[in-house]
């Protein structure tokens, strides 16, 4: 990419479309730009990532965490200050995942920088910079090199030793310092280079300064890259690979600011990828963990710890079919009202058709990684016609988005946390729409938890496993305990996962079907069940779900 020279001096014309500085309404340009360049780069970033199951997440986090600061920019012509409130705050409370944490420690450094500025020139974008570095670094309890804190660190140093120079030139050096520090990544991280791939996160923070210097002098952003399946990951860095820790642990903290490095030290001794970030009392925290509940009562020995969220790592699933990010479905004619009324959210017109059959009155579509916001829920629970509503999230990824609507709600609310929607199924059977609220969250609640749900899907790259390895096209079933089987088909993919699953006290299998599903395995399925596991009851329902052939519940 050429670099176009800009004279800083006063009396100098600039060429025609280049910005010399950066007024309040050029950074809300900024930041809405970078979200949309995101939102075309998500699956790029999403696929740079070692897991065998299409399930990366860097992308949507990053993407996530901008929408959460566009939607709280203020009308244009607001002066820069809250501008860059809205850029903290926003990116503080929206963070999600470790490189939305991490992201946001970097726009708070920038919206530090500039909020008491009315214009922001080049040298304010490299102290910046280096302020955003340095917040970055100071919210990672062990930083590791060849990942987004490298691509941000070695960006900053190069503008540093810019000397004087024109904002487009500081934000091109910026841009190829970045790139090169992208494609550097594998070099110093073990587990990229043994993938085949580059940071996220990293090109992530590339695509930031991308955005700046389209709006800066209207050069044209990268396009997303096509991203080869990676090979197989047989050594990882210790400590710092999250398939090593299998869950991800995430909260805001309520508690004073001298409490923190103490809990940091706590959350050091329980797992990695540890980011801090916040002040003034709010922190937004996260954490890889093989220990959830030592992971959340360290926040409470030292304040109060909210909005808290448990994501399985190894049960995220990016859905890269879907056209539309999400989309709530609509019945034709409006429910009755009755007492107690119930949202759930699902993906695939067999399991909507399924649910609705079942009494739900309103499907909000979402599922894995197809993460429907707070506001979506929310439309769907205020629509229906009940005194009281049940909400059946039906993904870890979705309940703390879902425990935010009974704060929101015209009307009492309260969440079943089904992470599957076989487990929606079970709690549906207990439902009673003319029960009060509470006596529907007991009994649902009750069934739902009684549910063994597993899933099978397909790997798209090679990969190691609790089972042994992966090769990409394998078959490979998923439980709450991790991948226990991969085989070359998804009907033994499918047996072998139930096997693991019926216990002696099993009474029924319930197998969703979903969308390209093969009729000859669903028959061999049911003739599995039929012969080695007479005594349980078998209910096939046609989910139309993609990417997943087989949803499987065992109660």
């Amino acid at each position: 990419m050429g670099t176009q020279k800009v004279s800083s001096e006063a009396d100098t014309i600039p060429a025609v479309g280049v910005l010399e500085t950066l007024t309040p309404s050029d950074l809300r340009l900024v930041v809405s730009t970078y979200r949309d360049v995101l939102r075309v780069h998500q699956d790029e970033l999403n696929r740079l990532n070692v897991y065998p199951v299409p399930d990366g997440d860097t992308g949507t986090n990053m993407a996530l965490t901008i929408e959460s600061v566009v939607g709280e920019l203020p009308a244009d012509g607001a002066p820069m200050g809250e501008v860059c409130e809205a850029i903290r705050h926003g990116s503080l409370m929206g963070a999600r995942g470790n490189s939305g944490v991490i992201l946001s420690q970097i726009l708070r450094g920038l919206a530090d920088t500039f909020a008491p500025l009315e214009r922001v020139g080049a040298r304010d974008v490299v102290a910046g910079l280096r302020r955003a570095t340095d917040a970055a670094y100071q919210a990672v309890l062990r930083p590791v090199e060849g990942t987004i804190l490298t691509v941000v660190r070695l960006a900053t140093e190069a503008v540093e030793q810019a000397g004087e120079a024109s904002l487009s030139d500081v934000l091109e050096r910026a841009v190829r310092a970045a790139a090169d520090a992208v494609a550097r990544t594998p070099e110093l991280l073990p587990v990229l280079r043994d993938a085949g791939v580059v940071d996220a996160g990293g090109r992530g923070f590339e695509l930031l300064l991308a955005a700046c210097l389209n709006v800066v002098a209207e050069r044209p952003v990268p396009e997303p890259e096509v991203v080869a399946t990676p090979a197989a990951v047989a050594a990882h860095l210790p400590h710092t690979d999250v398939a090593d820790l299998r869950y991800e642990v995430m909260f805001f903290l309520h508690a004073p600011d001298d409490a923190i490095p103490g809990f940091r030290r706590a959350w050091g001794e329980l797992g990695d990828s540890i980011v801090v970030v916040g002040g003034d009392g709010v922190w937004n925290c996260h954490v890889h963990t093989h220990d959830i509940g030592a992971a959340i009562e360290a926040g409470i020995d030292v304040g109060r710890p909210s909005d808290i969220r448990v994501t399985d790592l190894l049960e995220q699933v990016e859905e890269r079919e879907e056209e539309a990010w999400v989309r709530e479905e609509r019945t034709a004619a409006p429910a009755p009202a009755v007492a107690t009324g119930v949202v759930a959210v699902a993906v695939g017109d067999g399991l909507q058709r399924l649910l609705h059959n079942l009494g739900v009155q309103h499907v909000v579509a979402g599922g894995q990684s197809m993460n429907p916001s707070t506001a979506q829920i929310l439309e769907a629970v205020e629509a229906c016609a009940a005194d009281a509503v049940v909400v059946l999230p039906n993904n870890k990824n979705i309940i703390p988005v879902a425990r935010q609507v009974p704060d929101l709600a015209d009307r009492p609310v309260a969440v079943v946390p089904t992470t599957a929607v076989v487990e929606a199924l079970s709690a549906l059977v207990a439902y009673d729409a003319s029960a009060s609220l509470d006596e529907n969250v007991a009994a649902m609640g009750e069934a739902a938890s009684r549910v063994r749900a597993g899933e099978v899907t397909q790997a798209v790259r090679d990969s190691v496993a609790e089972c042994g390895p992966i090769a990409e096209g394998d078959w490979i079933a998923i439980t709450r305990d991790g991948v226990c089987a991969t085989t070359k088909s998804a009907a033994d993919a499918t047996i072998a996962m139930l096997d693991r699953l019926i216990a002696d006290d099993a009474e029924l299998v319930t197998l969703v079907v979903g969308d390209g599903a093969d009729d000859g395995d669903t028959a061999r399925i049911a003739e599995h069940l039929e012969l080695a596991h007479p005594d349980v009851e078998i209910e096939v329902h046609e989910g139309d779900q993609p990417l997943y052939p087989y949803l499987v519940g065992v109660e």
